[in-house]
This record gives structure tokens, sequence and C-alpha cells, in this order.
């Protein structure tokens, strides 16, 4: 499997001429939905689901399907029977050839004042997980963890805690646009720092590894 992070949380999954997306939102580039065979958005937030842009390649490719929450299907409506797909923790399916299961409900609290949305993480063919914006722990054990390192509702420490936590061998930096490459050396370090075991590393935009 080759993952291809794209800006922020958006990364691309390709195997065996297939390719799977995840929350191609307004931060990530207009390229990142091309060529897919299939969808997984964890949540509504603008900077995980672009709903114009998801329709167009909808539009342009009538066999896309995708996979998300109640919140987000109901913001898909029209795409055509059985492309939308509605998934909720402990679910698990096969999108575009890739094992997926489903883990986590809630995004992670903001602040008292603003309500809290669903969020699902999606763990892909047992190999790499994506939170969305909560630090769910999965079930069992998963090799390669994209940890969201800034967002309004973290801090770095717990951001170290969650990738300690969910102990993978491989933690690559997700949700990072807001930061400056001042401030991602400073959060490369101090992760670096408290999570040694973890292998963390930030990829550029564009930027691809192979998972084993």
């Amino acid at each position: 499997m080759r993952l291809t992070k794209m800006s922020h949380s958006c990364v691309r999954l390709e195997r065996d001429g297939r390719t799977l997306v995840l929350d191609p939102g307004v931060y990530s580039e207009a390229e990142a939905l091309d060529g897919a065979d299939a969808v997984l958005i964890t949540h509504e937030h603008f900077d995980h689901f672009e709903e114009s842009r998801l329709r167009a390649a909808a539009e342009a490719n009538p066999a896309l399907e995708i996979w998300t929450n109640g919140a987000v299907a109901e913001q898909l409506t029209g795409l055509g029977v059985g492309r939308v797909h509605r998934v909720g923790h402990g679910d698990a399916f096969t999108a575009a050839g890739f094992e997926v299961e489903v883990h986590g409900e809630w995004h992670a609290l903001i602040h008292p004042d603003i309500p809290r949305v669903g969020n699902v993480g999606f763990a892909v063919d047992g190999k790499v997980f994506h939170p969305g914006d909560a630090l769910t722990v999965p079930d069992r054990p998963i090799p390669t963890l994209l940890l969201p390192v800034h967002a309004p509702w973290s801090k770095t420490g717990e951001v170290a805690d969650y990738a300690r936590a969910v102990g993978a061998e491989r933690a690559f930096a997700l949700h990072d646009v807001l930061l400056s490459p001042l401030g991602l050396a400073g959060v490369e370090r101090f992760i670096g720092l408290l999570v040694e075991d973890a292998g963390y590393e930030r990829l550029a935009p564009g930027q691809g590894v192979e998972l084993h």
C-alpha cells in the first residue's frame, strides 16, 4: 500500500491500481480526489469535508462510493442509490478493495460552548489509522498512526500521550496546516522526545511512503 500525504488532514491510499481518499477538505489540494475509487469522511467540518468538490468528483466518476457518518451522509443526497454509505463505531466494510474498520463516535471537545459533532475514525487494512478529529484508541494494534498534531481542541502534550496510547510503530503528522514551519519543527522535537518508539515523521504535501 502506498500512502500519500496531502495538505492538512487528507491522505491518499493506493494499492493494486485502486485509490482510497480520506478527508479531502478545503485545505487539501483540488487534485486530491483525482482518480479516487472511494472516499472516507470522518466528520462534517470544512477542513475534512468539502461538499461541492466531493459532488464534482462523484459526478465525474459514477462508480465513486463514499463512506461516512450520518451527518455528512445527509448532506450528500442525490448522488444515487448505494453510493453514500452511513457507518458507525464497530462497522466493517470493503471500499475500493481495502478492508476498513470504524472506530469512535464523537469529535474531541473543542469548548463547552461549542456542540460536539459525530466523528468516526477509519482503520484501513489493519495497517493505518486515521482518527479524524478525535483521540480514539483502536481496540487492536495498528502499525501506522496518522497523528493530528495541531487543532483548536488539542494540546501537544495530549497528542504525545495519544501516540503513546496507540503504540503504533510509525506516526505521520496530520492536521497541520495552521502551523508555521517553526511551529512544525517545534512539534516534531516535542513529540519525538516524548514518543521515541513511534517513529514520528511529517510528510510534505504530495510526499508518499510504502506501507508493508
